[in-house]
């Protein structure tokens, strides 16, 4: 395998195609969005450059890496001749849907159709392509070229071949695979947006403050982050996005979305993204400060 598409140039996006330019493969990187496009690239050479500051890769290596990234606006163009494509567009059901009906009539038959959904279900991303033997979860994690884990998510009717492949695949860009099968949340999510979800609760039960439910978790669990500054870290608007796919999937009342998490979102309160969420991000702040050990390479 030598051709990669990769549909959405947003953080998962770029993260994915930088990891995988830099192990030597031709990437097509795909966004409807010019602007959004260049934005990624940026992002990959600025995350190049700090890999060459800690001798992670050399001048030459970064010169390589962005040789092999090859950007496009039109998604038949861009996944032409791609024998993998890779969907890391928005977590939403309708447009992933939308988009692997194009795929199934735009690449060859034997293109194996991955998507990065945090939540949505494999199966019913498969089911409206021609090929749902070739359709397979390849979720990642943020930031994708620093985090070893790839969730490698069999829908029904994955088949044995096309899963092995990506688990290969995954160890060729120094990854560890873990085989899930298909299920709300998969493995990742279901355990940790519950948990952040309660830690919500708490918060709006009046339990404890923001600081201290996570400094409970950081100083008593050993979690690097807290669960109310990871949910800013990941995005209100995707937390809640992902435990209604788990409400709706289970039909348990222990995955209601909590209404603090549903009206934040509501407010446009969605974390680092847009300055406020259960922290205020602004330039120079401490919180600000925390979440760039995380984000950045």
């Amino acid at each position: 395998m030598k051709k990669i598409a990769v549909i959405g140039s947003g953080t998962m996006g770029n993260g994915i195609a930088h990891t995988f330019a830099q192990y030597g493969f031709e990437v097509s990187l795909i966004d409807i969005d010019e602007r959004v496009l260049e934005r990624g690239l940026q992002t990959i050479s600025a995350n190049l450059d700090k890999q060459i500051k800690k001798e992670i890769i050399t001048d030459l290596e970064k010169k390589e890496t962005l040789s092999r990234i090859h950007i496009y606006n039109d998604l038949k163009t861009g996944v032409k001749g791609a024998e993998l494509v890779i969907e890391a567009a928005t977590e939403n059901q309708e447009i992933k849907l939308n988009l692997f009906k194009q795929l199934s009539n735009f690449c060859a038959d034997n293109t194996i159709l991955a998507t990065n959904t945090s939540s949505i279900a494999i199966t019913t991303i498969a089911s409206v392509t021609k090929k749902p033997e070739n359709v397979i979860g390849m979720h990642f994690m943020n930031p994708v070229p620093l985090m070893k884990l790839v969730e490698v998510i069999k829908g029904a009717k994955t088949s044995t071949k096309v899963t092995a492949t990506i688990m290969q695949l995954s160890r060729q860009l120094d990854k560890i695979p873990v085989e899930v099968n298909d299920a709300p949340g998969f493995v990742a999510n279901r355990i940790l947006m519950p948990m952040i979800n309660e830690a919500i609760f708490a918060l709006f039960e009046g339990v404890s403050g923001v600081e201290e439910i996570d400094n409970v978790m950081k100083l008593g669990m050993a979690h690097p982050m807290g669960p109310l500054q990871l949910a800013d870290f990941i995005g209100l608007d995707v937390c809640l996005a992902i435990m209604q796919v788990l409400y709706n999937g289970f039909k348990n009342d222990k995955y209601i979305p909590c209404p603090l998490l549903v009206d934040m979102v509501s407010a446009k309160q969605l974390g680092i993204k847009t300055g406020k969420g259960f922290y205020q991000y602004t330039p120079g702040s401490k919180e600000l400060m925390i979440a760039d050990r995380f984000i950045k390479l």
